[in-house]
């Protein structure tokens, strides 16, 4: 497996995650309209001209999805069993159509199942940042982690 076990992490590890994207206009109007959120703000690029921004927003969803989506192969593919939840999500900083997105991923908390042996719980805190190092977003992120089988390396 890509992913870490339980027992690979440790309170105050720090992933860089190599993977970036820029984002595109397409990417915006694939994912808003997928998700059947037709918010102006996002899809309508003349309505978005008269916001403060002066232009579409990407999708803040979209940016979160990308956000965590990009530690995965760092942290937990193939690992994990369950994502938990997440809470104190935050958009900082506007993203806009052409920003590059980078993320890191904190691990915050640690802890064993108290009722099944062969999982743990991980409290990551994943933050992605534009091409500026300007911090765009932020979330914790709780998931259940396989422990290492028995016998294996």
């Amino acid at each position: 497996m890509a992913g870490l076990y339980f027992e690979e992490f440790h309170e105050g590890q720090v992933f860089e995650h190599e993977l970036r994207k820029t984002l595109t206009e397409s990417d915006n109007m694939l994912f808003s309209t997928m998700t059947l959120n037709p918010q102006p703000l996002h899809i309508d690029r003349h309505f978005s001209q008269q916001t403060d921004w002066g232009q579409p927003l990407m999708n803040s969803v979209l940016t979160l999805g990308l956000v965590i989506g990009v530690s995965v192969g760092d942290t937990t593919l193939g690992t994990t069993i369950d994502n938990l939840g997440m809470k104190d999500t935050q958009f900082p900083h506007p993203v806009f159509q052409g920003d590059t997105i980078r993320a890191t991923t904190e691990v915050v908390g640690v802890r064993a199942s108290r009722s099944k042996p062969d999982r743990g719980i991980i409290d990551f805190l994943h933050k992605g940042y534009n091409q500026d190092d300007v911090l765009v977003c932020q979330c914790h992120r709780q998931a259940m982690m396989r422990r290492r089988p028995q016998g294996a390396d």
